[in-house]
């Protein structure tokens, strides 16, 4: 064994569930089986897919408000079937962005605060319409403003341009469900999974798929991340054994994986998530269905046959540090409850003083609960080194320059004198309001009776008509063969 140990600034990184009182308690998480995470959060609110009746819907939670949510809060309804995924703007901070089982993807303008109980539902901004079946995944653009993807059952991907509410480009050639999308640094590429086992790296602009391999070889659900500024790519997923496997892929060439990481046999998705700043990947297990006899419905998969117990669950999480295209093992935070789903905070809201690195905010059955993670200092005095420049809320290009051909990196901000978000800016679309259709009038009972005597009489005369046109037309054929024999 070598008496030498790897340096890291973040050997003794450690992961503490914050309090009950700042926890969100009392929230009606949906039970829909479609594999998103959820949970999304930003420096203002967290947002969770609604268990509701009549539709689908969300809510869009105030961090201020943190501690037990009252039942009858005003939740996002435009949908008329359930909510799969939602996401933030990356640069406005009050708007959110929706996708669902209806095919629509919705765009909506967030309030301050978040409303008495039973005060009218908030409308959307903007419908998005063109996928032809439900959308599972809607995620903003890291770096231009106003563009955002969503995929579809579809079999497709639609990237649009929000300042006209118009789809842009649409990337194609899956065979099977799109499982994740992740963009490069630059949001020039895009890498995708889907169940027919394939990894993709399109070319957003060109729709071209620029790079296509092979990837895990299990059927349950796997997972891409770009990893920050470097030409890599993690995949999470199932071997054919149902192993979890953990890839690291160089995007220049996909033919195989440069590192395979074997995780365990659990039976839960392995959700990644990539701290470019401090080069840190987060492995979340994911509970797979719910933890109750009669809930097969929740089932992602409802004919596979499960051999591991039903009853087991995932709430670790591990932690590792990518570098040299190796992914060096940290620690893992451990919990008896299982997570349905996770979400990271941006760097930009963390508490910096207290060298809070990086904050999850995890799905359980009732509640989301905040997890810090941070690295043991003693010093009062802002460290620099494990927290260097990171992604503003400032966009580099706006949608116009990024599809005439511009690329640029994210603006990056200093932490070192805090951070003031930019003030309230409110999502109008161009676009025109979507045409309502006009119901039909609801009749009477005589008024139904009159309208099906009218139509009775009229089929009758329908067939008069038509038993007077066939004996024409016998008549008209006999004189014609008459006519031939003579």
């Amino acid at each position: 064994m070598s008496r030498f140990v790897r340096p890291s600034k973040y050997r003794h990184v450690f992961g503490t569930s914050a309090k009950h009182d700042l926890c969100f308690d009392n929230v009606k998480v949906s039970g829909n089986a479609w594999d998103t995470n959820l949970v999304k959060v930003n420096p203002k609110f967290v947002a969770v897919n609604w268990n509701s009746s009549g539709g689908g819907a969300f809510a869009v939670i105030p961090h201020k408000n943190a501690g037990k949510i009252v039942d009858g809060i005003p939740l996002y309804r435009g949908h008329t079937a359930a909510v799969l995924d939602t996401d933030f703007a990356n640069f406005n901070d009050n708007v959110i962005a929706s996708g669902a089982e209806d095919s629509k993807v919705m765009i909506w303008n967030i309030p301050d605060e978040l409303g008495e109980p039973e005060s009218p539902d908030i409308i959307p901004a903007a419908t998005l319409s063109g996928h032809s079946k439900k959308v599972g995944h809607v995620l903003f653009h890291p770096v231009a403003d106003n563009i955002l993807a969503s995929s579809s059952a579809d079999l497709s991907i639609y990237v649009w341009d929000l300042t006209n509410s118009s789809h842009a480009l649409t990337l194609r050639g899956f065979t099977d469900l799109i499982h994740s999308l992740s963009y490069s640094y630059n949001g020039n590429l895009l890498a995708t999974t889907s169940r027919d086992k394939k990894l993709r790296i399109f070319d957003v602009r060109s729709t071209e798929t620029v790079q296509q391999a092979d990837s895990h070889q299990g059927v349950k659900g796997s997972r891409v991340v770009w990893l920050g500024d470097a030409d890599r790519l993690v995949t999470t997923g199932f071997s054919k054994m149902s192993d979890r496997q953990v890839y690291v892929w160089d995007t220049r060439a996909l033919n195989k994986p440069i590192k395979t990481v074997h995780l365990d046999t659990s039976s839960g998705v392995v959700m990644p998530f990539y701290d470019n700043d401090t080069k840190m990947l987060f492995l979340a297990g994911k509970v797979v269905f719910w933890m109750r006899l009669g809930f097969s419905q929740y089932l992602p998969y409802p004919t596979l046959s499960f051999h591991s117990n039903p009853f087991s669950s995932d709430g670790t999480i591990r932690y590792y540090e990518f570098e040299n295209d190796e992914l060096y093992f940290l620690s893992t935070y451990q919990s008896p409850e299982p997570q349905r789903g996770l979400a990271f905070m941006p760097k930009r809201a963390l508490n910096i003083n207290e060298c809070e690195i990086a904050r999850a905010y995890k799905v359980m059955s009732h509640m989301i609960e905040p997890i810090s993670f941070v690295v043991p200092r003693k010093s009062d005095a802002f460290q620099s080194d494990i927290f260097p420049e990171t992604p503003s809320d400032e966009p580099s290009l706006t949608a116009e320059e990024f599809f005439s051909g511009k690329s640029a990196n994210p603006k990056l901000v200093n932490l070192e004198n805090g951070f003031t978000p930019k003030p309230k800016k409110e999502f109008v679309s161009s676009a025109p309001p979507e045409e309502k259709k006009e119901e039909p009038p609801v009749l009477k009972t005589e008024e139904l009776q009159e309208a099906y005597n009218n139509l009775l009489q009229k089929n009758t005369e329908l067939q008069k008509l038509l038993g007077e046109r066939d004996e024409k037309i016998a008549s008209l054929t006999a004189e014609l063969e008459r006519l031939k024999s003579d």
